[in-house]
């Protein structure tokens, strides 16, 4: 393979950043290992596997060099580097931003760690392998499982592509790099707004020996201009204080983020030690408030209107991983573009590369967990181990407005009746609530829910005029008089409804005649055709008073499903400014 530029070169983690880091994207030696004989075979002390690999675009994918769909439970990654002299006293730290299922790491032949779980970003400490070697062979060996009990999200677990399960993704899917950090630094800074008060919530993590004297200066600024700065000796790991940030720099005192006006606050985290900076942190903030009352969902206080398109984040060369930072852009602002001021990311926790961009560009955000598809003891630690992480590592995320932990029973096919699922679909729900007060949380999106900050609706159904019979009574809706899709109801049994927003979060799927592929109801022939039948049903949503809002299914195709307003390579199936006037007539 020859030498190719480094992908997805961008800093990986723009709500935490440092100066001192290392990408490890790129060409690595690679192996499969189908009969699960690697570790018997001490494939950990190799420096030459059989096959390359361009990290971080797994095996399955066409960028990654490979393109081999078949399903492999076992596969090896090795890379050999070589930690610049000018690192030598510092702590080294491996990040995997993402990588399915369970991650094992060796480090000159000497097992390191593992970590389980395919969404979430971890890292294992390095620094006593650095100690010993100059040049350091990294073997990573990763396993999968086509098990419905680990979140898999729209990943099949079965050998052959089916209805809207698509070809897995195994190993490494996001990007790969180093940080080097002094042996105290702050870990992590939990950000909460409060736009009520005009203040800002900083809960800080200090790692490593706090018995020195430490002081973590937070340095706050709008546009370059200075807002507020103050000092804050540490003297325990966590430290939680609360900061009024009204400025005279603005007539209004204090930005508030939203669609219209997604205002960022840069703040900087340092951490000194006798005086001398020994770590140094950039992050940011949006001042926004997402809360619920009367039936509504309020942005800043003020009823927001949700027009939410489904994004499942698949591209056709690379699968789950965008493959540019302007490949994420580019999506972004086509949503924009059309007239719509959010996405559901439906079955994926999205890249933070694609977060960072919505937090820059004003695009509202559901955060969806990969379902699981059986429901079991092992189901539920595997799940919520999982998404309590999710939570918190996305939480700062101006642009996340909702958490949507379950979808249309996945994973709980029996929530309607089955008091096991329904606890456990309240005790996520709560867990969440625990760590994120702020954010609706949505239990079980589309149907049958029993504890939810908002009602969720998926109704298939082509045209305006059936749409408005069938939901023309509230009440008959909420109080499952009304089936759908497959006489599923609202509520499950025995919980009510309790005055919640009503938003129809799956619409639409509207495709063209096609010899492959599917999408919902009837094909349409022409783009007259599909502008007609796009009005009818989203005029009618728009018109039923008590819907506070609509998800359109979806922006892209994606491999067999062929309903996106625009095809797998984002060229558009119909004008973009077509769908943007009807979107805000």
């Amino acid at each position: 393979m020859k030498s190719i530029k480094i992908p997805r070169s961008e800093y990986p983690r723009p709500q935490f950043e440092r100066a001192e880091w290392m990408n490890l994207n790129g060409e690595w030696n690679f192996k499969f290992d189908k009969e699960a004989k690697g570790e018997k075979e001490q494939w950990y002390k190799e420096t030459n596997f059989d096959k390359k690999i361009v990290v971080p675009f797994t095996y399955e994918t066409k960028l990654s060099g490979i393109g081999e769909e078949t399903f492999c439970p076992n596969i090896w990654y090795q890379r050999s580097i070589t930690i610049p002299s000018e690192y030598e006293d510092k702590d080294v730290v491996l990040h995997f931003q993402a990588a399915d299922y369970i991650t094992k790491l060796w480090v000159n032949g000497i097992f390191v760690g593992e970590h389980k779980g395919g969404q979430i970003a971890f890292s294992f400490n390095i620094t006593d392998y650095t100690k010993k070697s100059d040049s350091l062979n990294i073997v990573v060996k990763i396993e999968d499982s086509q098990s419905c009990f680990q979140p898999r999200g729209k990943q099949r677990w079965l050998d052959s592509s089916y209805e809207c399960w698509y070809v897995q993704t195994t190993g490494i899917w996001q990007t790969v790099w180093l940080e080097f950090l002094n042996e105290v630094n702050v870990q992590a800074v939990k950000i909460t707004p409060d736009i009520d008060t005009e203040s800002v919530e900083f809960t800080y993590e200090v790692s490593g020996d706090i018995n020195q004297p430490l002081v973590i200066r937070t340095s706050i600024t709008f546009e370059g201009q200075p807002i507020k700065a103050f000092d804050l000796t540490v003297n325990r790991p966590n430290h939680t204080i609360k900061t009024n940030i009204a400025s005279e720099f603005h007539h209004w005192r204090v930005v508030q983020w939203s669609p219209q006006a997604p205002n960022l606050y840069d703040v900087e985290f340092t951490l000194y030690r006798d005086g001398k900076a020994i770590d140094k942190v950039q992050s940011y903030f949006g001042m926004r408030k997402i809360s619920v009352e009367n039936g509504n969902v309020l942005l800043n206080n003020i009823p927001l209107y949700q027009k939410l398109i489904l994004d499942q984040g698949y591209w056709e060369e690379s699968h789950l991983t965008p493959p540019t930072d302007k490949a994420i852009i580019d999506d972004i602002e086509k949503t924009l573009e059309m007239g719509f001021n959010g996405v559901r990311k439906h079955m994926k926790v999205e890249d933070q590369r694609f977060l960072y961009w919505a937090d820059k560009k004003g695009l509202l955000v559901w955060s969806e967990m990969a379902a699981t598809y059986e429901f079991s003891d092992e189901a539920v630690q595997n799940f919520t181990e999982e998404w309590i992480e999710v939570v918190k590592q996305h939480y700062n995320h101006p642009s996340i407005i909702t958490w949507t932990p379950f979808n249309e029973s996945w994973g709980v096919k029996n929530i309607y009746t089955d008091r096991k699922q329904q606890n456990f679909t309240e005790g996520i729900y709560h867990l969440t609530k625990a760590i994120d007060s702020m954010r609706p949380v949505i239990v079980n999106d589309g149907w049958e829910h029993t504890v939810s900050d908002i009602i969720t609706l998926h109704d298939y159904v082509e045209y305006g005029d059936e749409f408005l019979t069938r939901y023309a009574s509230k009440d008959k809706v909420v109080s499952n008089d009304i089936a759908f899709n497959n006489f599923k109801h609202a509520m499950a049994q025995g919980y009510e409804y309790k005055g919640q927003p009503i938003i129809i979060s799956e619409y639409g799927g509207i495709a063209f005649n096609s010899e492959k592929g599917w999408g919902y109801g009837n094909q349409v022939k022409s783009e007259e055709d599909f502008l007609h039948r796009y009005e009818s049903i989203t005029q009618a949503i728009k018109d039923t008073p008590y819907i506070s809002g609509f998800c359109y299914t979806q922006i892209t195709d994606v491999q067999q499903e062929v309903n996106g307003l625009l095809n797998e390579d984002r060229t558009p199936k119909v004008e973009l400014k077509k769908i943007k006037d009807i979107n805000c007539k």
